[in-house]
């Protein structure tokens, strides 16, 4: 304290103190050779201690964080020294102005930081994890992180002048509720884009069922991307069908892998009700066994489903360990009992019918000579 006291006497006692701004002067040009010195000093221990953050991964992958903190440093002297220059002479308004540039300027290297952070996250945690919507969010993060970070040192520093910043938020509301009336449904699907990836009824990679696929094309595919805007499908024709998030939260999804990839396949299969019921049985339950991706357990098994009307309807119920083999498995099944029926003389009907034509004879023939009566009875 002894030290402060001498030195503004020290100042007191300079030529030129006793004018309006001498000692005021005098004391910005001391903050400003004090700032200098200290920032001179602190670079030299922050190199010192970024030889020694160096060591450790996150920053020898992120150089620039350590960039990123000096130049905080450094604004935050700055800010300091503005600061009190701006009070020794009365400008409380550019004081005020001064601090507002200065967490603006802040913000860039927070945004530094901060995107560091993400992408190390992103490539340490998220790359780790089985589930893809992490994936989604990091990159959320990372596009729009800059932008709140630049919204809220703008709107602080406007706050810190004496800016009311209402108005603006007022006039700001009543924009986006135009822009939302006008793009409803670009909205519509950011909003259903969000709550996809909040409510994960699917992954990238699961596969789904595809209404919206094609006449005649495969119905169901393979989730590629899970965009804000739209969620991208490849089938298994490789086609990519591009489905607004709005239309998928409307529908019934239908995941086939989001528990495990195993599911069961149900084959119909029809045979004639002469046939031995469980010989039939007997050659599906041995033409499955042939393929070499069912489960075991539980043993696929053949049940009767109904009486139709040139039928009897069987259906096989298998196990299947790739829910992507669904199609192969229903060929290879149909294929195969078809050759197996044949060979064991076992019919497949299909619908007959028996047509009959009865000629009935009239007991007299009319007498077409016969003379046509007077309607009056002559």
């Amino acid at each position: 304290m002894n030290v402060i006291e001498n030195m503004l006497q020290w100042i007191n006692d300079l030529p030129g103190s006793d004018t309006a701004y001498g000692p005021a002067i005098y004391k910005s040009i001391a903050v400003l050779l004090a700032i200098l010195i200290i920032w001179f000093l602190l670079k030299a221990v922050l190199q010192r201690m970024g030889r020694r953050f160096l060591r450790y991964p996150f920053f020898q992958e992120n150089a620039q964080v350590l960039a990123a903190f000096r130049i905080a440093v450094r604004y935050s002297l700055a800010v300091v020294a503005g600061t009190y220059i701006a009070r020794l002479f009365g400008l409380a308004l550019l004081e005020k102005i001064f601090q507002g540039v200065m967490i603006v300027m802040l913000a860039s290297p927070a945004k530094d930081v901060l995107v560091a952070a993400l992408t190390y996250l992103e490539k340490n945690v998220a790359e780790r994890t089985d589930n893809k919507v992490d994936d989604i969010i990091f990159d959320l993060l990372n596009r729009f992180a800059g932008a709140i970070l630049y919204v809220t040192a703008i709107v602080m520093a406007l706050d810190i002048i004496g800016i009311n910043v209402m108005p603006f938020i007022a006039g700001a509301g009543v924009a986006g509720i135009a822009i939302g009336f006008a793009a409803k449904d670009t909205l519509s699907n950011l909003i259903a884009g969000v709550l996809l990836i909040i409510d994960r009824p699917f992954e990238v990679g699961d596969r789904i069922e595809v209404w919206s696929a094609p006449a005649g094309s495969a119905s169901w595919g393979d989730v590629v991307d899970i965009g804000l805007r739209a969620t991208k499908i490849r089938t298994t024709d490789n086609i990519v069908i591009i489905i607004p998030n709005n239309e998928i939260m409307k529908r019934d999804i239908v995941n086939y892998t989001i528990i495990s990839s195993s599911i069961r396949v149900r084959v119909n299969i029809g045979v004639s009700y002469d046939a031995d019921i469980r010989q039939a049985k007997d050659i599906i339950i041995a033409v499955a066994r042939q393929m070499d991706w069912i489960e075991e357990t539980p043993a696929p098994k053949v049940v009767v489903r109904n009486f139709s009307d040139s039928s009897v309807d069987l259906q096989l119920r298998v196990w299947i360990r790739n829910a992507r083999q669904r199609m192969a498995t229903i060929s290879f099944v149909i294929d195969h009992v078809k050759a197996a029926f044949d060979q064991a003389g076992i019919e497949i009907p299909y619908p007959k019918r028996d047509i009959q034509v009865r000629y009935v004879a009239s007991a007299q023939p009319p007498d077409t000579h016969a003379p046509l009566k007077n309607p009056s009875g002559t």
